[in-house]
């Protein structure tokens, strides 16, 4: 149980009151992976700092840029895993997964053909979010109200979502029954801030 930046709890309160219906959870679950990926997929194309070349059989030869897409999934793994040691390293493998499967797609698509397909992902995916608010949550997006806070929490967020559903995943005891009535309390207020504005 962290506190300030790290409070794991904190923030996933404050990511699951704007993602309580169901439906917009799944839109969400499809959806945010796929944002991280193409953003590093375009950042692939930043200066390099330094490359890794591996040798492989058959003299072929790996070579793993370190660029700017490597500090975001860097500082993305590094929140998730001082966030939560269990479902935060498993959240640091995937972003270095994405990290990698970026830099070898990157490669294969050239800029050119690569900044249109994040352009059309990002759109896609976005869009498909929004309207995740606008007809099931009712309720605009977090990042709205915490643009850094809800850009960073969203893969962990998803991830611990379905490592829930799936194997009734808890960073420690009672995590969940104490989230859920900090998410409560905060849709009431919003609830209550929104009736005062239409009356």
């Amino acid at each position: 149980m962290g506190k300030g930046l790290f409070d794991l709890e904190k923030h996933f309160a404050f990511y699951g009151a704007y993602h309580s219906d169901p439906m917009n959870i799944v839109i969400h679950t499809i959806f945010v992976w796929p944002i991280l990926y193409t953003a590093l997929l375009l950042f692939q194309f930043t200066p390099t700092f330094f490359t890794f070349t591996f040798a492989l059989p058959d003299d072929h030869k790996v070579i793993i840029a370190f660029n700017f897409a490597f500090v975001f999934a860097l500082i993305y793994a590094v929140f998730y895993v001082l966030m939560d040691p269990k479902a935060g390293s498993l959240a640091a493998i995937l972003c270095f997964l994405c990290w990698i499967g970026t830099d070898s797609l990157a490669s294969r698509l050239g800029f050119s053909l690569a900044w249109k397909v994040v352009l059309a992902a990002q759109v896609f995916c976005w869009t498909g979010q929004f309207l995740g608010h606008g007809l099931f949550e009712k309720r605009a997006p977090a990042l709205l109200d915490n643009l850094v806070q809800a850009f960073l929490m969203a893969p962990l967020f998803v991830l611990m979502e379905v490592l829930q559903k799936l194997v009734g995943y808890e960073p420690y005891p009672g995590f969940h029954a104490r989230v859920s009535k900090e998410i409560e309390a905060d849709r009431k207020a919003w609830q209550e801030k929104k009736e005062k504005k239409h009356t």
